[in-house]
């Protein structure tokens, strides 16, 4: 079923105007529906203790609730979740909202602009901020929240001027662009790749002229966010994911402030989320200190956690969203498909969607993802003796927000005919990623995650960009293009990760997947995006003691403790047991 549908979605994004139309309705349909979670009926019974809550509450720790984006209903649901359990510990909650008056945001895609000089010229359209603002007010509103409006720290003066250095200021110099410190130009181009779904803007119709409305965007939500933080305290702000706008110049606002940062993201676990202190866990989860997990005692019963729960993850059984419901995993099969001889030595290389995260990285050995691919291909062009095979990431076609700079389409211009000893899974491709890489001698990656799984498995990676298995002692990681291809000179490699290593792999493994990625047993899988819903009945599971998980995440916004959970105690426990 799932593959009738991304059929269907394929179809319709051929025919921009209705694609349009029915994504606004269906918005429309869910926002009336199961968009938002429904506090009252979960106050019904509570609702006094609820009021004697909101009161003591008041001149508490302050928290901002930075949820600026109301239509990211995912956002609204978890974070009115917050706000409830926090002010049930004492804290003083508030919550910033855009009013439908930033020129772009990270609700915008070019999918919903058949024609985009609407876009450059009338921004998001009311036609889309209505189902983002009001109905997330109206969800704090019911609870009995304060909430601010972007548009009220925002005067005359300030948006002429975001809109004079928006028009004037080069588009080649917007990436880099900084006021005080503060990488305003960053997040505005990174908004525009999200907008666009690709890499670059290159030659792109109206390229610039959506960078420029990011850009003013970016520069009027840092005005905001300023000004807000002048005219009120706050000990910490929480807000999701942590980059785009207006997200990403939220933080920046923050951390410059001294307010203490607190991003999240839902993890790959069902009913999971990561927390991170400071800045997105894009950056966090490379640079976490590894004696985080390297201490750690690992016992038998761990062991055997995180590898049921990694086979799992072949077709996705334990998370909230998975690529294939059939996933070929016959090396005969892939080898018919995809041309690869596993006989010989072969080497995998691992895909991201290119334009996703755009952030600067010092330590990434190459500009770009499509500079490592074309590069690495030339390379293994003058290896006659090895195959590559290029596995390109599902979530090309099959994501939230699919790319519109298909790798594979790239590698076509830069090779019209590809070298001979190098093959491609597309997209589309039903090929086990880990099947398939699990037949290799070793795997070249970028930023996936995957490189988390296959060194548990025992399979050399080499990194080559901003991957979060880097800087665990666990991978060879590239540190230049030079470091790089001496590094690929070496393959193919005599030999597996020894027993240590391995280990230590399997270690990190849970680390990052039991106890990185926080269980909230009541914020519960749904259908659709965002894929999770709140089933609450009571606030009692919401009160210090209800959720293990929900204790951990609400004493590090407060204290600044960290985002961890002790999976392990929970393991031991089952070992007692008997399993």
């Amino acid at each position: 079923m799932s593959e009738f549908r991304s059929a269907v979605k394929r179809y319709l994004r051929r025919v921009p105007l209705l694609d349009r139309w029915i994504r606004l309705h269906l918005l429309r349909h869910r926002v009336r529906t199961t968009a938002y979670p429904n506090w009252q009926a979960v106050l019904e019974s509570d609702r006094t203790a609820w009021r004697e809550a909101l009161a003591a509450a008041t001149g508490g720790p302050r928290v901002l609730i930075a949820t600026n984006v109301g239509g990211y209903s995912g956002g609204v649901t978890l974070e009115s979740m917050l706000a409830v359990a926090l002010t049930l510990r004492g804290a003083e909650v508030q919550f910033l909202l855009c009013d439908k008056t930033l020129p772009a945001c990270l609700m915008c895609e070019v999918g919903l602009y058949p024609q985009l000089r609407h876009f450059t010229a009338q921004g998001p359209g009311e036609d889309l901020c209505e189902y983002c603002f009001d109905p997330a007010r109206e969800v704090y509103d019911s609870l009995g929240f304060r909430t601010h409006r972007l548009s009220d720290f925002i005067s005359t003066a300030q948006r002429a001027e975001a809109s004079k250095l928006a028009a004037k200021t080069a588009a080649a110099e917007i990436a880099t662009w900084r006021r005080d410190g503060l990488a305003i130009g960053e997040h505005a181009k990174a908004g525009a790749l999200r907008f666009f779904a690709r890499a670059d803007l290159d030659d792109l119709p109206h390229g610039d002229a959506v960078l420029r409305r990011y850009f003013e965007a970016a520069l009027l939500t840092t005005s905001a966010v300023e000004r807000l933080l002048g005219e009120q305290p706050y000990a910490a702000a929480v807000f999701h994911h942590g980059i785009y706008v207006p997200q990403g110049l939220t933080g920046e606002v923050c951390r410059r402030a001294g307010v203490r940062v607190v991003n999240w993201n839902p993890a790959y676990r069902k009913r999971c989320f990561i927390f991170s202190h400071g800045t997105t866990y894009h950056h966090t989860l490379m640079d976490e200190p590894v004696d985080t997990w390297d201490a750690m005692p690992w016992t038998p019963e761990m062991e055997r956690q995180i590898l049921e729960y990694l086979r799992s993850r072949w077709d996705g059984s334990q998370d909230w969203i998975w690529f294939h419901e059939r996933p070929q995993a016959d090396l005969t099969r892939i080898s018919a498909e995809t041309g690869v001889d596993f006989s010989r030595p072969t080497i995998g290389l691992l895909t991201n969607v290119m334009w996703d995260a755009q952030l600067h990285y010092p330590a990434n050995a190459f500009a770009n993802m499509r500079d490592w691919v074309m590069q690495t291909i030339a390379y293994f062009a003058r290896r006659p003796e090895l195959q590559l095979l290029i596995r390109v990431h599902p979530a090309e076609i099959r994501g939230s927000l699919p790319s519109r700079q298909p790798i594979v389409a790239e590698i076509g211009r830069e090779f019209p005919v590809l070298p001979a000893n190098v093959f491609i899974a597309g997209p589309e491709s039903q090929v086990s990623t880990y099947a398939a890489m699990a037949a290799c001698n070793a795997v070249i990656i970028y930023g996936t995650k995957t490189g988390v799984e296959l060194t548990s498995m025992g399979i050399p990676v080499i990194v080559a960009g901003e991957a979060w298995i880097r800087n665990k002692g666990l991978t060879m990681d590239a540190r230049s293009p030079e470091h790089y291809f001496a590094l690929l000179d070496r393959l193919p490699l005599p030999a597996r990760m020894d027993a240590a290593a391995v280990e230590r792999s399997r270690k990190y493994a849970y680390h990052f997947f039991f106890r990185r990625m926080i269980p909230i047993e009541f914020m519960a899988p749904a259908k659709g995006n965002p894929p999770f819903k709140l089933e609450l009945t009571r606030l009692d599971a919401l009160r210090p003691g209800g959720s293990p998980g929900l204790d951990i995440v609400c004493e590090g916004i407060l204290s600044g403790t960290p985002f961890v959970y002790p999976a392990e105690a929970s393991a031991a426990a089952t070992a007692r047991a008997g399993g």
